[in-house]
């Protein structure tokens, strides 16, 4: 009794999930190397965000941490345990929202719920389950019935319903209207607030800025950055972005360097139809503008500054923007 009381200890002290050195690579000439020792570690009760455009690798990441795929090599740990030896074990302890899940469109909400819940040997009851994605109203419709927020919030209580200690969401809010992303996300907020793991991939910054505890970024197969969304925002260089245009025929009139030259600005980025600066103070940085433009005869054609955010880090470090990739 002692020795089971002590390995359950040691699993509880744990983190959520570890790879190290996790690689992927699908036969080809040359091989596709879709995930390329990718090192992770996410700790247990937090919202842990996976970000990265499509081919990435982030996909294959998660469905190798899911149990769905085999690595190639590499050390994967799930709530302390390995896929090939507590499998089983592991799966009663995880819920999956994918990012498309199919459900039966002739079944109400009830009997999925029923359905997915004779899967586990412990969980919530439907009620609660029903309860805690506001589908109490909803519950006797069938899944046809459904709008696309309410298919959404389902999908999510599905796995809900094993009362999972870690919970995986694959672009859970993508092609939700904001008012339904909104509603999903206080549901997020409340599982997060029980203490569950959570580990969400997601297209949109704004979500992983308001959810995530710590985001990682990945890249051609690899973690290209990592910490919490503010200092990943401070790495950017400035807590401002200052973005101007001057007439189209004057754009390439407009010099990289005496812009880096600015008050208060730590890095330029030429974006064809215009230009973003990373300011420390905003403030001292669109005056020092005006002038240089005033000063060369330039026309101001479009000014604004904003805060910061995770999407001028991530494209500042993959040379795209997220928001304009498409799931795949």
């Amino acid at each position: 009794m002692s020795h089971n009381k002590d390995k359950n200890d040691y699993y509880q002290q744990q983190p959520a999930i570890v790879c190290r050195e996790l690689r992927k690579s699908y036969p080809g000439k040359p091989p596709v190397e879709a995930v390329r020792g990718l090192n992770l570690q996410v700790n247990r009760g937090e919202c842990f965000g996976l970000l990265g455009p499509n081919g990435a690798g982030k996909t294959t990441t998660i469905e190798i941490l899911e149990g769905l795929l085999q690595p190639t090599s590499g050390d994967v740990e799930v709530l302390g345990r390995i896929w090939k030896s507590d499998g089983e074990a592991i799966r009663q302890r995880i819920g999956v929202t994918l990012q498309e899940t199919q459900l039966s469109e002739k079944l109400t909400v009830r009997e999925t719920l029923d359905l997915f819940r004779s899967f586990y040997r412990t969980g919530i009851s439907v009620d609660l389950t029903v309860n805690s994605v506001s589908l109490d109203e909803k519950q006797n419709a069938r899944i046809s019935q459904l709008s696309g927020g309410q298919k959404q919030r389902l999908a999510v209580a599905t796995a809900l319903v094993g009362d999972p200690e870690l919970l995986f969401l694959d672009e859970p809010t993508t092609g939700l209207d904001p008012t339904s992303r909104r509603q999903l996300w206080e549901i997020l907020r409340a599982i997060r607030e029980k203490g569950k793991t959570i580990l969400l991939t997601t297209h949109y910054m704004d979500e992983a800025e308001r959810l995530c505890d710590r985001v990682a970024i990945v890249d051609h197969g690899q973690v290209i950055a990592l910490g919490t969304p503010r200092e990943l925002i401070a790495s950017v260089g400035g807590d401002h972005i200052v973005e101007f245009s001057v007439a189209a025929d004057q754009h390439s009139l407009v010099d990289t360097s005496q812009l880096n030259s600015l008050d208060d600005v730590t890095s330029v980025r030429d974006e064809i139809d215009r230009w973003s600066l990373n300011s420390r103070m905003a403030h001292r940085t669109i005056p020092a503008l005006l002038s240089y433009l005033e000063a060369r005869n330039l026309t101001l054609a479009g000014l604004t500054t904003r805060q910061a955010s995770l999407e001028d880090v991530f494209v500042k470090l993959t040379g795209r923007n997220l928001k304009e990739e498409q799931s795949v």
